[in-house]
């Protein structure tokens, strides 16, 4: 299982921007990232100073979203998706998607379940109850 550490996150996202800007080879999962990478503008900025990307904290109390947090779970949902776990995810987000016209959109729906199911599993110490999350997606 792939288990990466804050920083290796952080210098995935930061390296996938800085072979986009120099027109290098990707991975494909690199591709992936990349997509989701431009649908999210606010965060080049970012990506371009890997040194203090490392170091900044974001924290919920001060309402901050973490950036590669919330890149990482775009790439988890993309993952579910393409493989339809928990089954019928794939049925849902393509009912988003019609919804707003917008993949993003329907990413960030199901984006909203995904942290919500990962908070309750996190605080009852619990494994995430996959029922629960499709419920709340199909709920958007």
């Amino acid at each position: 299982m792939f288990n990466p550490t804050r920083d290796e996150v952080r210098d995935f996202f930061s390296g996938v921007w800085r072979k986009h800007r120099a027109r290098e080879v990707m991975t494909p999962l690199e591709n992936q990232a990349l997509d989701w990478v431009l649908e999210h503008p606010e965060y080049h900025a970012l990506l371009e100073a890997p040194a203090a990307a490392r170091t900044r904290e974001w924290t919920p109390e001060a309402g901050e979203l973490n950036p590669f947090l919330h890149l990482s779970m775009h790439l988890s949902v993309a993952e579910q998706i393409a493989i339809d776990q928990p089954p019928g995810i794939r049925g849902e987000f393509q009912r988003l998607s019609r919804k707003h016209d917008s993949l993003h959109e329907a990413a960030h729906d199901v984006l909203e379940c995904l942290g919500e199911t990962l908070w309750r599993a996190q605080s009852a110490g619990l494994p995430p109850d996959g029922a629960a999350y499709l419920e709340c997606v199909k709920r958007k």
